[in-house]
């Protein structure tokens, strides 16, 4: 069965930490690229960052420096880590392997509050 669970959101203050957990069952993820999402509140999803099957990483300009995307194959795991978390960081979070396996994970809820 192929599938992609999400794992790790919860609630943290702003400037607090957060490490998401993306675990891949069902394709060959060490040929998978992958990307995490999010989408907030009354907001279209966007992408967050992306790691290629060689490493290769990019992120939107708002996590720049703030959010760390990593992968260990030996686990067929992907991970966000997040620091520095603000307000505005509120959302779902979703992981998703790329074409040509186009799966998506089901969502960790991210809430930054005080």
């Amino acid at each position: 069965q192929v599938q992609l669970v999400a794992s790790g959101g919860g609630l943290v203050q702003p400037g607090g930490s957060l490490r998401l957990s993306c675990a891949a069952s069902g394709i060959r993820f060490s040929l998978a690229a992958m990307d995490w999402y999010r989408q907030g509140p009354e907001k279209q999803r966007e992408l967050v960052a992306g790691i290629t099957v060689g490493g290769t990483t990019n992120y939107a300009d708002s996590v720049k420096g703030r959010f760390t995307i990593s992968r260990d194959n030996a686990k067929n795991t992907v991970y966000l880590q997040m620091n520095s978390l603000k307000p505005e960081d509120t959302a779902v979070y979703y992981c998703s392997a790329r074409p040509p396996f186009g799966v998506w994970g089901q969502g960790t809820q991210v809430t930054v509050s005080s």
